[in-house]
């Protein structure tokens, strides 16, 4: 039998694929390679990951049911890591049908597809720390209320949260949300910070640094993040016959750590200093994500070992090969 992994060109799904794989599975890796951002560097991810033996690749869009269905008709599959998904608060603010259509429509499609497997063991999908909106008690734990988002990728991620409950419910599909907190590593996404950082501070150019500097984000290098996943797909939460058998988890470094001093180890990282233009901040976002990991340490045994003093240099490393920079 099959895992079937969504979004696996995507930073995330490439990671996970690559450690199913190399642990023997059998990995049916799907996207739609959106152009969101550079499509290139998708298909270089799937390039190592079609060298592999056990992983095969399917051109899909999750929301476009009737061509999903018909691609995965007869297929055996365990279990299903869903991690396909429109990303991005900012972009959110002018292309909301894309939101609504990838994140919504598609979980949904998800769910339709995984409630009619027959034996299916387990369904992980992506959630975002995101849904925490403007919460102030800090660090962000499940039980904190999240009904109040502030951008509207938040609100679809909170949708996701309460679908994957009600199919749970309704059909006892177990399931686990995990509450991604700003993930970075080698083969990260050219939209999120530190690839933007990386890239203008090469080029001689200044960077934008919002809320004029006072920003902290649990950065959580992918290595930990590929652990915690698997960690949560080998034990699906258990089915008492009372309560859904659906559970949620933060899935960050349990730091949170100054936006100003990451851009000092990037500096140190690349030999370089950066410009810094400060400006306000953008509508959607937060001062602050910290996540409280206690329930999946508990759980899991997820423990993450990567600070960015760690992590930053080893994206610098990936970076300047990736991009054939010699300093």
């Amino acid at each position: 039998m099959a895992i079937l992994v969504t979004g696996a060109a995507g930073f995330i799904g490439a990671h996970v694929s690559h450690a199913l794989l190399a642990r023997g599975a059998q990995v049916i890796g799907v996207d739609n390679l959106s152009a969101y951002y550079r499509v290139q560097l998708k298909r270089d991810r799937l390039a190592l990951l079609q060298a592999r033996p056990g992983f095969r690749f399917l051109e899909l869009d999750i929301s476009d049911r009737t061509a999903f269905n018909a691609a995965l008709r007869g297929e055996t599959i365990s279990s299903v890591i869903h991690l396909a998904a429109q990303a991005g608060v900012r972009y959110s603010i002018d292309h909301p049908f894309t939101y609504t259509e990838a994140n919504v429509t598609g979980h949904l499609v998800i769910l339709e597809f995984c409630r009619h497997l027959q034996g299916l063991q387990h369904l992980v999908y992506a959630s975002s720390s995101s849904v925490y909106g403007g919460n102030e008690k800090l660090p962000f734990s499940e039980s904190d209320p999240v009904d109040r988002p502030i951008s509207l990728y938040a609100a679809t991620k909170k949708s996701c949260e309460l679908m994957s409950h009600t199919y749970s419910h309704l059909y006892r599909l177990p399931q686990t949300g995990l509450r991604f907190f700003t993930v970075y590593g080698p083969w990260g996404r050219p939209d999120m910070a530190l690839w933007i950082f990386t890239e203008a501070i090469l080029a001689g150019k200044p960077i934008r640094v919002f809320n004029h500097g006072n920003m902290k984000r649990d950065f959580t290098f992918i290595d930990d993040i590929v652990s915690g996943v698997i960690a949560c797909l080998d034990s699906p939460p258990a089915d008492d016959g009372n309560a859904a058998p659906h559970r949620i988890y933060n899935i960050g470094n349990h730091r949170a750590e100054k936006l100003t001093y990451m851009i000092e180890v990037l500096e140190k990282a690349l030999g370089r200093k950066a410009r810094l233009n400060f400006e306000p901040m953008q509508p959607g976002d937060v001062a602050e994500t910290y996540a409280d990991i206690t329930a999946i340490q508990r759980d899991h045994g997820f423990v993450p070992s990567t600070s960015i003093d760690a992590g930053i240099p080893r994206f610098v490393e990936w970076y300047k090969h990736y991009h054939r920079i010699n300093d």
